[in-house]
């Protein structure tokens, strides 16, 4: 036991100086990495007085420079507020100087400008120097007298032009595109005539040309040298005193013949349709006429039957009139019948185009207002040309299937009217001749079969 407890002993003792020789390293290594953290704090510190020193230093040059341009601020408001003082004691001394020479001057400006758009717009232009007119117009400052005149001698040559008629040459564009000079009458300032009529005359590049469609009575060179020649005072000619908006405007104004190609096909039917009943009515108008005459005739010369519905009812008569009453009255009115036949043919068919022409015009309405929804579809509703053949359409149609019924119906009502009258005189005359025929039987009867 005594061993066993000594080499115990020894085992812990060694055990211990190892583990005070580790104790002794770790406090070694410690001492150390604290040296280092110490050092390393202490460089951070100065670096962070540097950077300390350096923003300071920003932060007074900043304060000094603020206040400076605060000085220099505080200067500058002071010499605005004197300029302010000093222009507007000077605007009032040029208000006292000028005096109505500023209401002078914006009265010539004005005056000016509107001379200028009356030259830029007037025939009278081709002759006239517009450069005074726009350097009063562009100026700043009160006119010169030099400027003053060239505005009072302008104005007196456009009041002169505008009452001339002179003949001038002037440059057009032909058909082809091409430039050419020719002859035309100037009529004041309102418009210029060439050799088919009036030109559109562009002032910024001298050229005119001819509009596209002239009014009715429109004068040309011809015409107006007639006139100078013969010392005329009086002309009838058409003028535009627009200065070329409604000549503009007739260019756009659409014809007979446009109005019609807008209908388009069914506008075309429909018109159609109105041809052929116009002829119906026409050939059946033109036979009931000569049918009326016949039998005016045959009523005065009832002997001689002719070749009218009234002398077949008369020869159906006398080759039935051997007949009883009854009979005999059967036979006329089958006679009767069928020349109402007769007069009557055509008539359906005239009362059928006229129902059938606003049906047509509502069909083309409808066609129409597809196609310009389709438009507007596709384009959406912004330009309204875009919409305006759809819209023409349908318009157009409708017009034209009323225009065609109202004629036809009219047409029919009359025919009618005189095939009614026709038949009117046959029943007539078929009753007298029955009546007659009755009363020749008559006498023949016993006394009391009336009873």
């Amino acid at each position: 036991m005594t061993i066993k407890s000594l080499i115990l002993a020894i085992s812990l003792f060694g055990f211990s100086i190892n583990t005070a020789t580790a104790n002794s390293e770790l406090l070694k290594e410690t001492q150390q990495a604290s040296h280092a953290q110490k050092q390393h704090n202490t460089q951070r510190e100065s670096g962070f007085k540097q950077t300390e020193q350096s923003l300071k230093a920003q932060r007074n040059a900043l304060i000094a420079e603020r206040k400076k341009l605060q000085k220099e601020s505080d200067e500058l408001s002071a010499i605005f507020s004197k300029n302010e003082k000093t222009l507007a004691m000077l605007e009032q001394q040029l208000h006292l100087e000028t005096g109505s020479l500023g209401e002078l001057f914006g009265v010539v400006r004005q005056t000016a400008k509107d001379l200028d758009v009356e030259l830029k717009n007037s025939v009278t232009g081709i002759t006239n120097n517009t450069e005074i007119i726009n350097d009063i117009v562009a100026a700043k400052s009160l006119p010169s007298m030099s400027q003053l005149t060239g505005l009072w001698q302008t104005m007196t040559q456009q009041v002169q032009a505008s009452s001339e008629l002179e003949l001038t040459t002037v440059t057009m564009i032909n058909g082809s595109g091409h430039r050419q000079s020719i002859n035309a009458y100037r009529l004041g300032n309102m418009a210029l005539v060439g050799d088919e009529g009036f030109l559109r005359w562009n002032n910024k590049k001298n050229v005119g040309t001819y509009y596209a469609q002239q009014p009715e009575f429109a004068p040309s060179v011809t015409s107006l040298s007639n006139m100078e020649q013969q010392q005329q005072q009086i002309m009838m000619m058409a003028v535009d005193p627009s200065r070329g908006i409604m000549l503009d405007q007739l260019a756009n104004t659409p014809t007979l013949k446009d109005r019609l190609q807008a209908g388009g096909v069914v506008g075309k039917i429909i018109l159609g349709l109105l041809l052929i009943g116009l002829i119906i009515s026409f050939f059946n108008g033109v036979r009931l006429f000569v049918i009326r005459q016949q039998i005016r005739k045959q009523l005065k010369q009832p002997q001689e039957l002719g070749k009218n519905p009234l002398g077949r009812v008369l020869a159906a008569y006398d080759a039935e009139k051997q007949r009883s009453v009854e009979a005999l009255e059967l036979r006329l009115l089958e006679t009767i019948v069928d020349e109402q036949q007769g007069l009557e043919k055509g008539l359906s068919m005239l009362k059928l185009l006229a129902a059938l022409a606003p049906m047509l015009g509502l069909l083309g309405t409808v066609t129409g207002m597809i196609e310009t929804f389709q438009v507007i579809t596709q384009f959406g509703n912004g330009d309204p040309k875009v919409m305006a053949g759809g819209i023409s359409m349908a318009l157009v149609t409708t017009v034209l299937g009323l225009v065609a019924a109202m004629p036809l119906l009219l047409t029919h009502n009359i025919l009618s009217s005189q095939a009614e009258s026709i038949r009117t005189i046959l029943e007539k005359q078929g009753l007298s001749l029955v009546a007659e025929q009755a009363e020749k039987e008559t006498p023949n009867k016993p006394m009391g079969i009336a009873a």
